[in-house]
């Protein structure tokens, strides 16, 4: 008798949910930019409407397929990442918006590298870090491996210059490496690298130590540099509990940088509100909760850990982006997933969730991995 695959409604639906209210949400903040700019409203609808068809194809083939069967193509998606990252940075090749290179150009679409190479890095870490626990063994060799490919990774992006994203890929793939049982001393070396060099990225370039200190102070530069972060409080100001209405918010009419991109949670608290902006963050705190049960759920280590990546990249990028757009964090280009227009970031959050759809389908039961019976090892036991 075939075996009946289990759908987890919840995560679907809120994943669809949010997509939806992402939708329409670009239109409201980019029609006016993008008649602008290119004379017709529907411009960026249009492209996010493209990649969120892909998206969704490409949650659909993750969720279908075996998510095992991404152990097998870990090593090619890692060559790809890298030789892209690469390319990137090669003039004529690579896509510079405002002074940074990041992406690729693709005919009339656009490519970023460094959203494949941060799922990438997380199959690949599982797959090491679940393979060690399979054969009942600490290789700190190969847990070596994995920093040095991380390192290779945060450096290239670092480049393009993209810190945000550096960091954001370091941490969670640090995370995921002390989760899975990395031996503390090697995460010591990595802050004792780490640390001195962020602090010297900073120190460096005037810009990055302008924005750090508009973060503090940003009423001393209105203009200048802690200009989107006052702009985006005036957007949450103005929205008060209910909100001016869908399509009726002033600060995206070129006041608010952004406003379709980074900053779109604060031209959702502007249109809907508080209760609207609370209720897009209780979304997406239940599109997390069902991820980390999923994850917590599977009975094989890869299946763990790869769903404790989604969770911790998702996660990540989620709360680094309400920071900024509440001013809590310094300013830094950081889409939020599955709502702000870009196209690599939505395909990447789509494939990640078509991923723990196929984990939760994979589980008959609710008997997790780590409670494991007599004489099997548990992981941190190995």
């Amino acid at each position: 008798m075939t075996k009946t695959r289990r759908t987890d409604i919840l995560l679907l639906m809120t994943a669809l949910m949010l997509v939806a209210i992402g939708l329409a949400m670009v239109y409201s903040t980019s029609a006016v930019v993008a008649h602008e700019r290119h004379g017709d409203s529907l411009y960026f609808l249009k492209r996010q409407l493209v990649w969120a068809a892909l998206g969704l194809l490409a949650m659909g083939v993750a969720w279908y397929v075996p998510y095992r069967n991404q152990q097998r193509l870990v090593l090619p998606l890692l060559w790809v990442s890298l030789v892209a990252l690469c390319l990137v940075l090669v003039p004529g090749m690579g896509k510079e918006v405002g002074g940074a290179r990041r992406w690729l150009a693709l005919g009339p679409f656009s490519l970023q590298p460094s959203e494949f190479a941060k799922y990438g890095l997380i199959v690949y870490s599982a797959y090491v870090c679940a393979d060690l626990h399979r054969k009942r063994q600490r290789d700190e060799l190969r847990f070596g491996y994995v920093l040095g490919l991380l390192c290779v990774f945060c450096g290239l992006i670092f480049l393009q210059p993209d810190l945000g994203t550096a960091v954001v890929l370091a941490a969670v793939a640090g995370a995921h490496l002390m989760i899975a049982g990395l031996p503390w001393r090697y995460i010591g070396y990595a802050l004792a690298a780490g640390i001195p060099s962020m602090i010297y990225a900073i120190v460096y370039e005037p810009y990055r130590m302008k924005r750090l200190m508009s973060f503090l102070q940003p009423e001393n530069d209105p203009q200048g540099a802690g200009y989107q972060a006052i702009q985006s409080l005036l957007a949450l100001g103005r929205g008060g509990l209910w909100g001016a209405g869908l399509g009726r918010g002033r600060q995206k009419l070129f006041y608010l940088p952004e406003a379709h991109t980074d900053f779109i949670f604060a031209a959702i608290g502007e249109e809907l509100g508080f209760l609207g902006a609370a209720g897009l963050v209780c979304l997406f705190l239940l599109l997390l909760w069902r991820i980390l049960v999923i994850a917590i759920e599977c009975r094989e280590p890869f299946g763990t850990l790869l769903g404790l990546g989604v969770f911790l990249l998702l996660g990540m990028q989620i709360v680094m982006n309400l920071g900024v757009v509440l001013g809590l964090l310094p300013t830094k280009g950081l889409p939020l997933p599955l709502i702000s227009l870009g196209g690599s970031n939505l395909v990447v959050s789509l494939l990640a969730i078509g991923t723990m759809l196929s984990i939760a389908g994979a589980q008959p039961g609710r008997e997790s991995w780590r409670h494991a019976p007599p004489g099997k090892p548990a992981w941190g036991q190995i």
